[in-house]
């Protein structure tokens, strides 16, 4: 039965894909999807394929919700797959980053001391970042099979009830995403969550980009703007300090577009803790709802992402832990500062710092978040 389900959930991607593989232009060349057919802990895995009118490919796999590759064109046309990632199951299976392309939960980013407390009670969190909890703890979001369906050929919905107690969280939390890429050029991510006790709640997607192509060379010759005018100062363990910092006169201060690496090499403490950029900006709130975040240009592809969403941060990191020793796509290195994430987020630390918007999520209410990826070329 379980190989059954596997073989059909591959037919039908398959055969929504061909509906519209015409498409999808000729320098594109998408995975093998039975490089992604197993069965982790009874549920079944499979890769799944979205497409625009305009001919962009994303691939994602229901293991962690992960997008698998994106492919992008250039100035001149030309398509590039501009996420980190494995050209297979194993690949994530064996890997010594464990976000690439995932979904994180239930709380991106740190917890201090892996605890928090909810009306005098004290919950005691896995942690799996020194002392500290990390991006939902051991068996976070990413390492989670989720139920998939393909809404359309542009469209995939998943859904994931976490148990109350998983990695220490409080409440069953019923979670959906959507992942749609639309014929803007964008991919869009919505998150939706209800609780039966409150427990907090903060959804992030971890891709990590370049846009010269996935493994192929430095991200540091990048333009980065990013509408914050502060940011969350860290410590050494990258725990906020609980300020709200102003970002003039700072290697943070991306508010007009910079080279990412322009400032990377001035002395800076905070640089230091996060040996290059891993810090959470403020967005400037400057309507209600959907607000721009940031924007990040390749000048030589052209290729051109701008970031909106309604959380009131944004997470950059500049791909300061890879080291090269995964192996990707195309049998590619990645190495260290090769790759960006913008990660739109509540603050890290939120459940231990009273001055920070707050993630706690009650009986009743629905979590809603929203982070659109817009594609573009530079004028």
């Amino acid at each position: 039965m379980k190989i059954l389900k596997i073989l059909l959930l591959a037919f039908m991607t398959t055969q929504i894909l061909n509906d519209s593989f015409g498409q999808v232009p000729d320098d594109i060349k998408p995975l093998n999807k039975s490089d992604f057919n197993k069965v982790i802990d009874g549920k079944t895995v499979a890769l799944f394929s979205l497409t625009n009118k305009n001919g962009m490919l994303a691939e994602i796999t229901n293991y962690g919700g992960r997008v698998v590759s994106l492919w992008v064109p250039d100035k001149a046309g030309k398509y590039a797959d501009i996420v980190l990632g494995y050209e297979t199951l194993d690949g994530y299976l064996n890997s010594n980053e464990i976000y690439f392309g995932a979904l994180i939960g239930r709380y991106g980013n740190r917890i201090a001391a892996g605890s928090f407390e909810i009306n005098d009670n004290e919950y005691i969190l896995a942690t799996n970042n020194g002392k500290n909890h990390l991006h939902g703890g051991v068996n976070g979001f990413n390492n989670v099979v989720w139920e998939a369906k393909l809404t359309d050929y542009s469209t995939l919905e998943l859904t994931y009830k976490s148990a109350d107690g998983e990695e220490g969280y409080p409440g069953n939390l019923a979670v959906k995403v959507v992942y749609k890429l639309t014929d803007d050029n964008e991919l869009k991510v919505e998150y939706w969550a209800t609780t039966d006790q409150p427990t907090p709640v903060n959804l992030t997607h971890h891709s990590f980009f370049n846009f010269h192509g996935d493994g192929r060379g430095s991200i540091n010759d990048h333009l980065l703007q990013i509408n914050a005018d502060s940011y969350t100062p860290v410590d050494e363990g990258l725990i906020p300090t609980g300020e709200l910092a102003d970002v003039q006169g700072t290697p943070m201060d991306f508010r007009t577009t910079k080279l990412i690496g322009q400032d990377l090499n001035k002395a800076s403490t905070q640089l230091a803790y996060g040996n290059g950029y891993d810090f959470n900006w403020i967005i400037n709130q400057n309507v209600d709802g959907l607000n721009f975040a940031a924007r990040i240009e390749e000048p030589v592809s052209g290729r051109v992402m701008e970031v909106y969403t309604n959380e009131p941060g944004l997470q950059f990191y500049g791909g300061n832990f890879l080291n090269g020793s995964d192996i990707g796509k195309n049998n590619r290195p990645y190495r260290f500062q090769e790759a960006f994430c913008l990660e739109t987020q509540h603050y890290p630390d939120s459940p231990n710092q009273d001055n920070f918007p707050s993630t706690m999520l009650n009986p009743g209410e629905e979590y809603y978040s929203i982070c659109i990826y817009k594609f573009s070329i530079a004028e």
